[in-house]
């Protein structure tokens, strides 16, 4: 048994030399910051509960999308005999915006003219930059 897990150590040693070593070679993460169309719809009601009025438009935000390099590994240490390290592309921070909402229609759907009420502000949080972090361990 003490010959089988010094072969298995020696075995996981190489794999991971040959995993850490295609990695530096292929530096292939994809994770970036990039334009989005988002619809939004937000309804505003009274203070008891009923419907105001309902605004919507079409907004350009930016969102994280991408590859992020991740692999798994044999592993002595471990229960399930593998080493995972995964990564994700997510935001390093969020940038608060203000977006104005243009179309603003009533209950009965007929749209909003008046100066107070055919538009609507609404607060959006958005990345403002996105990189790969490990699975688990963002705390944004």
């Amino acid at each position: 048994m003490h010959r089988f897990l010094c072969h298995f150590a020696v075995f996981s040693l190489i794999s991971i030399i040959l995993v850490n070593d295609v990695l530096a070679d292929d530096n292939s993460e994809g994770c970036e910051t990039l334009p989005s169309d988002l619809h939004i719809t937000k309804e505003e009601f009274d203070e008891l509960g009923r419907l105001q009025r309902t605004c919507s438009g079409d907004v350009a935000v930016n969102k994280c999308e991408g590859a992020c390099n991740s692999q798994v590994q044999p592993s002595v240490i471990t229960p399930s005999g593998f080493l995972k390290e995964c990564y994700c592309c997510r935001e390093t921070f969020l940038r608060e915006r203000v977006i104005t909402l243009t179309h603003c229609y009533n209950p009965d759907g007929q749209r909003l003219t008046g100066e107070k009420l055919a538009t609507l502000e609404v607060k959006l949080k958005e990345p403002a930059d996105c990189k790969c972090y490990k699975c688990g361990d963002y705390s944004g």
